[in-house]
């Protein structure tokens, strides 16, 4: 009722000033921008952001991009193996495969996230509270806060996927597992009555292969006050923007992207253009500019796009003069 009648308000003073009229100051009804919840539509202010100089570095195993076809060749010979990609002081991302009957041990961490990806090949998996659900090519999982998952290659082919957990967390077990032993941990008997679950932007599985070849949008699979793992399509474009036209940057946050439909061009500064395809993890470090978008005349794309905190808001900073 009181956005309507901020509305209501906001018309009738439009209305009077096009009519040349005299309103007092104390009818003048102003929105309070900064105390209003994070978003991205504020009047637009001048500040001074701070940027690294250098530029932040890439360490190990960060890069600005991880091909796929890389890392396939390297592991050619194996049928399971597990290669780090990105490692931020939020997420540590790794490709892995699993041989025919290979299975992980069941755990779950305490007050964060697992996501990933299906690149190839299909796993079952399962979540505390979900059917068990085999996951084929294209297919994207969330496994929530306290909930324990398992993941078992029941086929007959390798199966290759994109994993996210929280970087430097131990993770926990189901008591009926035996802990694999961590280097500066000891596993004890706990009780606990947390719980975790889902809820409208929440999903434990979501087919991307399906939403990139529909004519949905906007849709989310994966979002809460630590974790963001927007689902960000972009449509077909014929020509790039000017290599002037930078994007933005976020303070003391790095992004990355999966490129999970399409194919996509990131100008990362101190990089230049990057060239995605399908199943390539793209990777801005922090403070440094970027813009995404689908590659001209191949039609839209779907970028995993990873970042911390998007619940709460995150600062973009834009170019001064766009």
């Amino acid at each position: 009722m009181r956005f309507r009648t901020a509305i209501g308000i906001g018309l009738v003073l439009a209305a009077g000033l096009m009519a040349g009229l005299a309103w007092p100051q104390a009818q003048a009804a102003q929105a309070n921008w900064w105390s209003a919840p994070a978003r991205e539509d504020g009047p637009p202010r001048m500040v001074w952001a701070a940027q690294k100089v250098p530029e932040t570095p890439y360490a190990a195993p960060n890069k600005p991009v991880w091909h796929i076809a890389d890392i396939l060749k390297a592991h050619q010979r194996e049928q399971s193996w597990d290669q780090p990609v990105l490692r931020t002081p939020d997420f540590d991302g790794h490709y892995i495969s699993l041989a025919p009957g290979a299975k992980t041990k069941c755990q779950f961490y305490a007050d964060d996230r697992v996501f990933g990806w299906i690149y190839a090949g299909a796993v079952k998996v399962t979540i505390d509270g979900q059917e068990p659900k085999l996951l084929t090519k294209g297919w994207a999982f969330n496994v929530a806060p306290r909930l324990s998952y398992c993941m078992e290659n029941t086929g007959s082919e390798p199966v290759v996927f994109f994993r996210v957990t929280p970087t430097g967390q131990a993770p926990s077990y189901p008591d009926s597992e035996t802990p694999t032993p961590l280097k500066g941990y000891r596993y004890v008997k706990a009780r606990i009555t947390s719980t975790g679950g889902y809820d409208g932007v929440n999903v434990p599985f979501f087919d991307v292969d399906a939403y990139g070849a529909s004519d949905r949008t906007g849709e989310r699979f994966l979002l809460d006050g630590h974790t963001n793992a927007n689902l960000h399509l972009d449509p077909n474009i014929t020509e790039l923007p000017p290599d002037t036209a930078r994007g933005h940057f976020h303070a003391n946050m790095a992004e990355a992207w999966v490129d999970v439909y399409g194919q996509l061009d990131v100008l990362i500064s101190g990089v230049g253009l990057v060239h995605g395809l399908r199943g390539d993890v793209i990777h801005a470090a922090e403070e440094r500019w970027h813009r995404a978008t689908s590659t001209p005349n191949t039609g839209k794309s779907i970028r995993m796009a990873i970042t911390s905190r998007a619940k709460e808001g995150q600062v973009l900073f834009f170019q001064a003069g766009e």
